[in-house]
């Protein structure tokens, strides 16, 4: 089985509490399920390492998708600045 790691204290101010909290508990979902699945198999530093990995993916994934919402709300703002000078 792989050893268990110790709580890693943090400090958060009041406005970050709230994303803390639930970052915390989807690491923790994620922590649990894959040390029910390779706990056996894997020591706990792979297991986290597993877990960062998922969720820099996943920020990476967002961050693209911001980006191109980003792009698109920028398309939309020129159009749209044309269309008012046109109208002009």
């Amino acid at each position: 089985m792989a050893d268990v790691n110790q709580p890693i204290a943090l400090s958060v101010t009041p406005s970050d509490e709230v994303a803390s909290r639930e970052a915390e508990k989807l690491v923790n979902t994620l922590w649990d399920t894959w040390m029910k699945r390779y706990g056996e198999k894997s020591s706990s530093h792979e297991l986290l390492a597993r877990v960062a990995f998922q969720f820099a993916r996943l920020y990476w994934v967002a961050y693209q998708q911001s980006n191109e919402v980003n792009d698109y709300l920028a398309d939309f703002e020129r159009q749209l600045d044309e269309l008012v000078v046109n109208v002009e």
